[in-house]
């Protein structure tokens, strides 16, 4: 994939660690990774009450602009909040093919988040709780008008061929969001499940098999026209 070129895009209160290592394998196939850190998305969160849904897609569609000016066309991975922000730009930019995994289409469930929550506080990891109460309220707001702009006007207008990426034991995104973002593209498209699998999805158990299934899609030409919505194998 020699001269191949990706822009990936985090999630909402997280950074570019959430895709870092897909980033780092498509690096060993041959891709030119760009991992940018949205507006507000400091270590911190510290600037995060202060930005808009506009400013995060404004700083995401700098990243694609510089990409096109290096060379045309690329790919576009979206992760959570990211595959918002990758809908918006796949309908403004020569995309050649997007992956969105665990897109944020249908945000929570609350019955998982509790249940998740209640676990990983039982096991002594306070990481999503300190997470939650460091996240400001119009941040929160922000995100929303978001995911409501993207459900309404974007996703029923995105043709390129699209990988929808769910995992199954998601306590961040309701598994149904991608069954929804599926319907509403317009072109192929292949939604993949890995039943295994958390919300952060390039860190779990599955990752590797997640990495092929992207790489297969991404480099694999003749795979467009075998795209049919089954798992992979």
């Amino acid at each position: 994939m020699s001269g191949a070129r990706c822009l990936l895009l985090h999630g909402f209160t997280g950074g570019p660690y959430e895709v870092m290592p897909l980033a780092e394998h498509l690096s060993r196939i041959g891709y030119e990774c760009r991992v940018p850190e949205l507006p507000g998305h400091d270590k911190e969160l510290l600037g995060l009450g202060q930005v808009t849904w506009h400013d995060w897609l404004d700083a995401a569609a700098g990243e694609a602009y510089r990409l096109l000016r290096a060379g045309g066309g690329f790919d576009l991975v979206g992760f959570s909040m990211g595959g918002l922000i990758s809908a918006y730009l796949a309908n403004r930019f020569p995309v050649r093919r997007l992956v969105l995994l665990n897109a944020a289409a249908i945000y929570a469930s609350p019955r998982l988040f509790v249940k998740d929550a209640l676990r990983r506080m039982r096991a002594g990891d306070r990481r999503q709780w300190n997470k939650m109460t460091r996240t400001p309220l119009p941040a929160a707001v922000q995100f929303l008008k978001l995911a409501r702009h993207v459900r309404r006007e974007e996703l029923p207008r995105v043709a390129v061929p699209t990988l929808v990426v769910q995992s199954q034991r998601d306590h961040i995104i309701h598994p149904r969001s991608a069954n929804y973002i599926y319907r509403q593209l317009k072109g192929d498209k292949r939604l993949v499940w890995f039943p295994q699998s958390g919300h952060m999805i390039c860190h779990e158990s599955e990752a590797g098999e997640m990495f092929h299934a992207v790489e297969q899609f991404l480099c694999d030409e003749a795979y467009i026209y075998k795209m049919d919505g089954e798992r992979l194998t």
